[in-house]
């Protein structure tokens, strides 16, 4: 049996029994840091007698078969990660799904989650979200990056580094709009934990103040699409701009017509008005 089980984000009060009894009875365990796991088991004053074998992203994929022969040897393998769940944005993905593949039995210990407690912490929308991971390290793929999730009308959850949020939030301010609102959530659930809530002009005029240290989770609300009205001229550039990149116009239409939720025939009106207009030039 494959696993999983869910690590406290800081507090150790929030270890389930479940998961005390999992460790205490592992014979071998894949952890993210065998430090921070030996650091987990004193804290819960346990003592564990497993095999830990590291597992992190670094070497996740070349551990693979190691693992596997594991489990098809008829053992348990725990796999425990530094913080919340395995395979959310850590090592895991891609053993569930050897596991899987091979007819191996997955078991998940549920439990802490820092995607879940800052959507709550956020006070933004929670009925309906995505998560996204991190977003990419570098300036200009990073502003594409928020410029693709600007019309998301789910509310966005991701995680940064506490060094490069700055520029990250600046970049989603530029992208998605300094209105919209969000909140950065730093350390949660330990002794210094914050949550700033504000728009993304507000975030990023405290990112750009502060020093920023810790676990960082990013909440932004989604996009409403009553908020924003367009005037002719602007659907007619829109249809324009993704011609240009090669989209019919037919195409072209109802993807406007889809992404900033107005009716297609608005659009299909405004084209027919531009092309009046040029014919008229």
């Amino acid at each position: 049996m494959l696993i999983l089980a869910a690590a406290p984000l800081g507090n150790v009060l929030d270890a389930s029994a479940h998961l005390r009894a999992a460790i205490l009875a592992a014979k071998y365990v894949a952890a993210e840091d065998s430090r921070r796991f030996s650091r987990l088991c004193r804290d819960l004053d346990i003592t564990h007698t497993a095999k830990v074998i590291s597992f992190f992203e670094g070497n996740e994929i070349e551990r693979i078969d190691e693992l596997m022969e594991i489990l098809q040897s008829g053992n348990d393998l725990l796999v425990i990660t530094d913080a919340g769940m395995p395979g959310i944005s850590d090592p895991g993905y891609r053993l569930i799904r050897a596991a899987i593949e091979r007819n191996i039995g997955v078991n998940v210990l549920p439990g802490p989650s820092a995607v879940t407690t800052a959507l709550l912490l956020s006070g933004a929308p929670s009925d309906r979200f995505c998560f996204e991971g991190f977003p990419p390290r570098t300036s200009g793929a990073r502003l594409t990056w928020f410029e693709n999730l600007a019309q998301e009308e789910r509310t966005i959850i991701f995680f940064e580094a506490p060094h490069r949020l700055p520029e990250c939030i600046a970049d989603a301010a530029q992208a998605i709009g300094v209105n919209r609102k969000g909140a950065i959530c730093r350390e949660m659930t330990k002794t210094y934990e914050e949550v700033i809530r504000g728009t993304l002009g507000e975030l990023n005029e405290w990112a750009q103040a502060h020093e920023i240290l810790g676990e960082i989770t990013v909440v932004i609300e989604g996009f409403d699409p009553g908020s924003q009205s367009y005037s002719e001229s602007d659907l007619i550039a829109l249809v324009l701009s993704k011609e240009s990149a090669g989209i019919s116009r037919k195409d072209a239409i109802a993807d406007v017509a889809r992404e900033i939720g107005v009716a297609k025939r608005d659009v299909f009106d405004a084209m027919v008005t531009s092309k009046r207009n040029e014919g008229k030039m």
